[in-house]
């Protein structure tokens, strides 16, 4: 499996970052069209789960969505079909390439191969990839002029989600697995864990983190897709009767299936990904049941890196990558809703996330080793 290794040019990508890349509001819906139609085309491929996953496709989606409507830029997607395979990624971008797109916004690690071939045999499209960066065969880093890498230190948020977790269970047991165990998915899982044991270090208690492997990254818990919602309820009822009543799914669309899990067992709750899952349709059913959901602004990114496209701005290579993290609000955990939180626990958030963007914490992930 392909990991983010990284060289010693990771660092300062933050700065980069922000430099490269400033971040409007996330927006949840399609707005109306208000721009002056340009002479520019935004393209779009989806992982498997499509537009509508309630979860990361949708929230990037949401940005080109957007983009359409404030910039006036002319749209083209495709969507992966539910059981992808790297012939469907190739065919999607050969497709936008045929299109007469300007930009390609591919959306996640499994899309990172197909990406980096097409940028190499077009050069003069720009390309954009979520939650991932390049790499060569032998797994080495590639970083490609034409190609800006969306990226998200997403174990901050969790970390914070994890703290939370740990202040809120009442059995003393959370837990959390993963679709598939790649590197966008684990990040989430390792900073949730991270929170929790700072919580249990803090207030001198044992909450247990079921679903965790410690620092192997490759025995974390996982239905082994993003697909089924079955196997997504089955696994947490699994960890409910181990006596955990905190789930954290980093799975897409599977994640609807520990939602679902929460309204057979009273006292449960679950932590939603990559957008507010409170304010998602998809998930009304148990939303009351949501403790909160740690958030990527790629809507946000998607916009930004569109309108350098419209600009003339566009700066490709790893140089020039987006790494969203608490500093510069590209990850975040979202706002209380209904689930009352433990006396003096926000509080103490914020002035764990205030440690974070100092330095003082330090959450370690591929970012921050």
């Amino acid at each position: 499996m392909k990991t983010f290794s990284r060289t010693t040019a990771m660092k300062g990508l933050v700065l980069a970052a922000v430099a490269s890349l400033t971040l409007a509001g996330c927006a949840a819906a399609p707005a109306t069209p208000t721009a002056t139609p340009v002479n520019y085309k935004a393209c779009m491929v989806s992982d498997a789960g499509g537009f509508n996953d309630a979860s990361f496709n949708q929230e990037a989606y949401a940005g080109l969505t957007q983009a359409k409507a404030t910039l006036g830029v002319q749209t083209a997607t495709v969507e992966s079909p539910e059981k992808a395979t790297q012939t469907d990624y190739v065919s999607g971008l050969d497709s936008m390439i045929s299109a007469g797109c300007n930009l390609i916004v591919t959306v996640g690690f499994n899309l990172a191969t197909a990406t980096r071939d097409a940028a190499k045999a077009h050069p003069k499209v720009n390309f954009a990839i979520i939650d991932s960066a390049l790499s060569n065969d032998d797994y080495s880093p590639l970083s490609l002029p034409n190609v800006k890498p969306i990226q998200y230190n997403t174990a901050e948020a969790a970390y914070l989600a994890g703290y939370l977790a740990a202040a809120t269970t009442k059995t003393g047991k959370v837990a959390t697995y993963g679709g598939m165990l790649l590197p966008s998915v684990t990040i989430f899982m390792d900073g949730f864990k991270q929170g929790v044991d700072a919580y249990n270090a803090a207030k001198g208690k044992k909450v247990v983190v079921l679903g965790a492997a410690g620092t192997d990254t490759k025995k974390w818990a996982a239905t082994g897709d993003f697909n089924d919602q079955a196997k997504g309820k089955t696994l947490t009822q699994g960890f409910f009767a181990q006596g955990a009543d905190i789930i954290l799914p980093v799975a897409g669309p599977v994640g609807v299936g520990s939602g679902q899990a929460t309204l057979d067992k009273k006292g449960t709750l679950v932590v939603g990904v990559d957008s507010d899952w409170y304010n998602l349709p998809t998930h009304a059913a148990y939303k009351a049941n949501i403790l909160t959901s740690i958030e990527k602004k790629m809507a946000a990114a998607v916009l930004a890196v569109i309108k350098s496209g419209v600009d003339g701005t566009f700066a490709g290579g790893d140089a020039n990558q987006y790494v969203g993290n608490l500093a510069n609000g590209g990850v975040q955990i979202a706002d209380q809703h209904e689930v009352m939180y433990p006396t003096g626990i926000q509080a103490e958030l914020d002035s764990l996330k205030a440690d974070i963007i100092s330095g003082k914490i330090k959450v370690t992930s591929i970012y921050n080793k």
